[in-house]
C-alpha cells in the first residue's frame, strides 16, 4: 500500500501468535544468523542459512518432469549498482534510459481534453483519462510477433492527492467538513481504479500510448461489476442497488495485481474499509476490517441528498441501517467489496469481483507454479500489521487448453468461473522448525479449540459465504500467524519458490515482553488479538521498521504443508540488526514491490521495489529498485541462504524515484528490454509538467503540478535490462 493512506490501526482481535515470535524462537533453534555485527553481539551466530526449502535429501539438483527445481546457473548483473539519490528525478545505471509514459490525465480517447497543467479535472475529463496514483500494472500482448513493442498496459489507481487532483482551484472543497460538492466527488471517484491504455514501442525505441484505441478503458469506483463465488446473490450483500445480491459498483484503492494462466487481470481491493462509513448497526466484520464511524476518507458521503444525485450513487458510502430492511438501504455495501477483481483488458466485458478468494485488504494476488493435472492456485497478503498470507486453490484441475490467447475470441471469464469460484481458501501458520500449514477456511473446518469453524463464528452449518465474509477472523480462530505487513508476492515458474515481503511493523516489543490486545472480553466468539506482540521466529526484530522478504516451497501446489525461511532482511548499513549485512549501495527498507523475473532457462532475477520513510536508509536515498539473483546464493548442499555479507555482488541498486515517491509495479517485456516501473506520489515531478512523454532522469527546475507515472528503463545499446 502507499504509506500515503496506510491504516496504522491494529485490528486484529485474535490472540494468535504472531510470524515476529516463530522467527525468534525459529533463528534460536537453527543458529542460523550468521551475519551481522549487531547479532554478534547478541551472541548470535553470523549469517542465515536453512535447510528450509529443499528435498529432504538435500539434493537441489532434481528433474523437471517431476516438477521439483532444476539445476540453474545463476546469472550474473552487469550493471554497477548505483548511489542513493535524493532528487527530483529518476536515477539509472550507467548505459541506461529512463522514460515517462501515460502519466496521470493522460487522455485515452476523444473525448477528454489533452493534458496541461492548470487543468481543471471534471467528472467526465476524469473518466476519460489515466486514473490516479499508479501501482500495479501487468502486459497483454496483441500478437506473438509484436509482444514487447505493442500492448494492452493494465495498471491499478490505488487512490488520490487532492491537492494535486484540484491545484487550480487551490484544493478540494470542503476536505474536513461540511458536505462535498456533487462533481468533486464524482470526479475523485473516477480517479480511482483501473486503466487499460495500449502503447508501443516506435522504431527510435521510444514508447507511447495509442490515442482512442478500442481497448483503452477506465474502471473507477463507480463502475457496475459482478459478484461471483460463493457471497454471490447471498442475504450478505443485498443491497438497494442490488437487491439481488449479485451486483455491485466500483473497485476502490486497488494496489498489487495479478494475472490468471488464461490472460486476465486481476485487481485487488486493499485500503477500501476508508471510503464507507458505519454510525450505528455496526458487525464484527467492519470492525475487524476498520469501517469508519463519522466521516470517510475523503466524505463522499456527504454529497448524498444532492439534487442531481442517481440510484444512490453518494448515499452508498454511508452503510448505517435506515430502511426495513438490506434492499432498503447500504447497509451491506461494504461487503461487497474487499475482493479480487477479474478484469479480461481484450474486451468491454463486465469486471468480475471473485469472492471466494477472501475478503479482507488484498494487497495483490499470485499465481503459483502452473502444473497439468493440479488445481490452480493464487497466493494474497492482507497488507496490515499482524494480518495473514493466504492461499486459494481450485477445484478444478489445471488444462493447458485454457490457456490465454490473444485476441477477444474467446470466454475468458468463463475460464475464470471454472477455476476461481470454487475451491478451497486457506490461511498460513508459520513454525518455529522452519515448516509451516495452510488452515482451510471452511465452515467445517476444525478451529484452535476444538469447534466448528462456523459454529466459532455463530454461522449456519453450511455457510460458506458467511466464511468468506469473515475471512479475517476466521483466520484468527483457525490459528494463523500474525504477520508484519505481508504485501507483494512472487513466483519463481520453475520451482514453484514464493517470495513475499513483509514490509514493516513499528509495533513489535523485545522478546518476553507481555504482548497487548487490541480488546478483551469477547474471546468466544472472535478471539482477542494483538495490538503490540513480542518477536518470535519469522519476525526477529521489535519495531521492525525495515522489513524482510520470506520465502517457501510447497512438494505440490495443492499442499497443505510447505517450508520456509527468511531470504534477506531490509536494513540501514550501519543498523545492528542488519543481518543480511547490506552495504551503502544497496540498502534498503520497508520492501513491497517484488517481481521474479524468469529468463525461460531456469535462470531469473528477483526485483525488489521499496516504500521507506522515517529511518536511516530513508535519509540516505529516496525509494528505489534493486535485483537480486536468487540463485546465485543458493547453498551447495541444497539448503537455501538468506542474503549475507558474502553475496552483496549478488544484490544490486538498479533505480532510485524521484523525491517524495514510492516506487511500485512492475514487469519487462518478454525479450527483457524494456523494464516498466510505477513512480506513485511523486512531490515535484516530472520535469515538464505538460508533456505526456519526457526524459525521466531531467531534475525538475521550479514547482510543477507532480504526476504519478510509468516509467520504462531501457538500456542505451537495446539489450537486456540487467545483464
Amino acid at each position: 500500500m502507499s504509506k500515503e493512506i496506510e491504516d496504522h490501526r491494529l485490528l486484529n482481535p485474535s490472540c494468535n501468535e504472531p510470524f515476529s515470535s516463530v522467527l525468534e524462537r525459529h533463528v534460536s533453534r537453527r543458529s542460523i544468523m550468521r551475519g551481522g555485527a549487531g547479532l554478534a553481539a547478541m551472541g548470535l551466530l553470523s549469517g542465515f542459512g536453512l535447510a528450509g526449502c529443499s528435498d529432504s535429501d538435500g539434493d537441489d539438483d532434481v528433474d523437471r518432469d517431476n516438477d521439483t527445481a532444476p539445476e540453474k546457473t545463476p546469472l550474473a548483473l552487469a550493471f554497477e549498482s548505483i548511489a542513493g539519490s535524493r532528487t527530483d528525478a529518476i536515477v539509472v545505471p550507467e548505459g541506461y534510459t529512463a522514460q515517462v509514459l501515460v502519466p496521470w490525465g493522460t487522455p485515452l480517447n476523444a473525448s477528454a481534453r489533452d493534458w496541461r497543467s492548470d487543468l481543471r479535472m471534471t467528472p467526465e475529463q476524469q473518466a476519460a483519462s489515466l486514473g490516479m496514483h499508479h501501482d500495479g500494472m501487468h502486459n497483454f500482448a496483441l500478437s506473438e510477433s509484436s509482444a514487447s513493442r505493442d500492448f494492452l498496459l493494465a495498471l491499478n489507481n490505488e487512490y488520490i492527492d487532492q491537492d494535486a487532483l484540484w491545484a487550480p482551484q487551490g484544493g478540494p472543497t470542503n476536505a474536513d467538513e461540511g458536505n462535498r460538492p456533487a462533481d468533486e466527488v464524482r470526479t475523485e471517484v473516477n480517479a480511482h481504479g483501473v486503466t487499460v491504455v495500449r502503447v508501443q514501442k516506435g522504431d527510435d525505441g521510444s514508447w507511447r500510448h495509442v490515442a482512442d484505441s478500442p481497448y483503452n478503458r477506465r474502471f473507477t469506483t463507480a463502475t457496475p461489476m459482478t459478484l461471483a463465488g460463493p457471497v454471490a446473490g447471498t442475504d450478505y450483500v443485498i443491497t438497494a442497488y442490488s437487491r439481488d445480491g449479485t451486483q455491485t459498483r466500483g473497485t476502490n484503492n486497488n494496489c498489487a495485481n495479478g494475472y490468471t494462466p488464461w490472460g486476465t487481470y486481476l485487481t485487488c481491493e486493499e485500503n477500501w474499509p476508508s471510503v464507507f462509513i458505519k454510525n450505528t448497526g455496526r458487525e464484527a466484520d467492519d470492525d475487524r476490517l476498520g469501517i469508519e464511524t463519522g466521516r470517510g476518507r475523503y466524505g463522499w458521503e456527504t454529497a448524498a441528498g444532492s439534487a442531481d444525485e442517481v440510484d444512490g450513487e453518494f448515499a452508498r458510502f454511508d452503510a448505517t441501517p435506515r430502511g426495513a430492511s438490506a434492499a432498503d438501504d447500504y447497509r451491506n455495501e461494504p461487503r461487497t467489496y474487499g475482493y479480487i477483481v477479474e478484469i479480461d483488458p481484450y474486451t468491454q466485458a463486465r469486471a468480475v469481483k471473485r469472492t471466494h478468494l477472501g475478503r479482507f485488504r488484498h494487497e495483490g494476488c499470485w499465481p503459483g507454479k502452473l502444473i497439468e493435472g493440479e488445481p490452480v492456485v493464487f497466493y494474497s497478503g492482507h497488507d496490515s500489521r499482524n494480518e495473514y498470507i493466504y492461499k486459494f486453490v481450485s477445484r478444478e484441475l489445471w488444462d493447458p487448453a485454457d490457456a490465454s490467447r490473444i485476441g477477444s475470441d474467446y470466454d475468458r471469464l468463463a475460464i475464470g468461473d471454472k477455476y476461481l469460484d470454487e475451491g478451497t481458501l486457506y490461511a498460513a501458520r508459520f513454525d518455529a522448525d522452519g515448516t509451516g500449514e495452510w488452515l482451510p477456511l471452511t465452515p467445517e473446518a476444525t478451529t484452535q479449540d476444538g469447534r466448528r469453524l462456523s459454529q466459532a463464528l455463530q454461522l449456519a452449518d453450511d455457510d460458506l459465504a458467511g466464511v468468506i465474509i469473515h475471512t479475517a477472523d476466521a483466520a484468527d480462530l483457525m490459528g494463523a500467524t500474525p504477520m508484519d505487513r505481508p504485501e507483494w508476492g512472487t513466483v519463481d515458474p520453475v520451482s514453484g519458490e514464493v517470495y513475499m515481503t513483509l514490509t514493516n511493523n513499528s509495533d513489535r516489543t523485545p522478546e518476553g515482553t507481555q504482548a497487548t490486545f487490541t480488546s478483551g472480553d469477547d474471546i468466544d466468539a472472535l478471539g482477542v488479538g494483538y495490538a503490540t506482540a513480542p518477536t518470535n521466529a519469522a519476525n526477529p526484530r521489535a519495531n521492525n521498521e525495515s522489513g524482510q522478504i520470506i520465502r517457501w516451497r510447497e512438494p505440490t501446489p495443492a499442499e497443505t504443508t510447505f517450508e520456509w525461511e527468511v531470504f534477506v532482511f531490509g536494513a540501514a548499513a550501519s543498523a545492528t540488526d542488519n543481518f543480511s549485512g547490506l552495504t551503502e549501495l544497496n540498502q534498503f527498507a520497508s520492501p513491497d514491490g517484488l517481481w521474479y523475473d524468469d529468463r525461460g532457462d531456469g535462470r531469473g532475477i528477483l526485483w525488489i521495489e521499496t516504500d521507506n520513510s522515517g529511518n536511516d536508509v530513508a535519509e540516505y536515498t529516496n525509494d528505489q529498485v534493486l535485483a537480486v539473483v536468487p540463485g546465485a546464493v543458493s547453498l551447495a548442499d541444497g539448503d537455501r541462504a538468506v542474503i549475507d555479507s558474502a553475496d552483496q555482488q549478488y544484490l544490486k541498486r538498479f533505480a532510485v524515484g524521484p523525491n517524495g515517491c514510492e516506487v511500485t509495479g512492475i514487469f519487462a517485456t518478454p525479450d527483457k528490454t524494456s523494464l516498466f516501473i510505477n513512480i506513485q506520489h511523486p512531490g515535484n515531478w516530472p520535469a515538464n509538467g505538460d508533456e505526456l512523454t519526457q526524459d525521466a532522469t531531467r531534475q525538475t527546475s521550479g514547482q510543477v503540478r507532480p504526476r504519478a507515472s510509468t516509467v520504462v528503463i531501457q538500456k542505451e545499446d537495446g539489450g537486456e535490462i540487467g545483464l
